[in-house]
C-alpha cells in the first residue's frame, strides 16, 4: 500500500508550466481565505485567469526562480524568487499550521543565501496579518517602505527585508 502524501517528505523543484493548474487551485483558497477582508469576493474576486498568465510569464522569465513544493506527486506549495526578491510563498490551506510554509521559506532563503544574496526582500499585503507574523517569527523586520498593489482596489503592500547570511535552521 502506497503511503499518503502527508508521510512523504516535503521537496521543492522547478515549477513548470504543466504545474500551473495545481498552483492556482493551492492558491485561490489561500488567497480567497486569507486576503478576504482585503480583497471582497463579491467585488475584486480572485484574477485566476491574470494570475495564471502571471505564472507562466514568471515561469519563463530567467532572471525568477519558480518552484513548486510536493510531498509525493501533489502539489502542497508555490514560491518564487526574483534575486534578492521573495516574490511569492504559500502553501495549501489544509497545509496551514504543518510547517510545510517553514520549511519552503528556510529552504528558498538558504539557497538566496548560497546564491550571495545580502539583503532579502518581500512585500506582503499590510492587511494580511496571517502573513506579517509568520515573517516576523521567522526574522523579517519591516523597512518602513510602502508600495501599492497593481490589483484593484490597490491595496498597500509593506516592505520587509532580512539578512539571509545568518539564517541558520538550527537557529531558531
Amino acid at each position: 500500500m502506497r503511503a499518503s502524501s502527508a508521510a512523504e517528505p516535503l521537496r521543492l523543484r522547478p515549477m513548470t508550466p504543466g504545474d500551473v493548474p495545481a498552483v492556482l487551485a493551492v492558491q485561490e483558497p489561500g488567497a480567497v481565505r486569507a486576503l478576504s477582508t482585503i480583497f471582497p469576493q463579491d467585488e475584486y474576486p480572485f484574477p485566476r485567469e491574470d494570475i495564471g498568465r502571471t505564472w507562466l510569464q514568471e515561469i519563463a522569465d530567467p532572471g525568477i526562480e519558480c518552484a513548486v513544493a510536493v510531498r509525493g506527486e501533489a502539489v502542497i506549495g508555490f514560491a518564487a524568487v526574483r534575486g534578492a526578491e521573495l516574490l511569492h510563498l504559500g502553501t495549501a490551506v489544509e497545509r496551514w499550521g504543518t510547517g510545510d510554509a517553514e520549511r519552503m521559506h528556510d529552504a528558498i532563503l538558504e539557497g538566496m543565501r548560497e546564491g550571495g544574496v545580502g539583503r532579502a526582500f518581500l512585500k506582503v499585503f499590510e492587511g494580511n496579518a496571517r502573513a506579517r507574523r509568520f515573517y516576523e517569527r521567522l526574522g523579517w523586520r519591516r523597512t518602513g517602505e510602502r508600495r501599492v498593489s497593481a490589483f484593484p482596489p490597490h491595496p498597500e503592500l509593506l516592505v520587509y527585508e532580512r539578512d539571509p547570511a545568518g539564517f541558520s535552521q538550527t537557529s531558531r
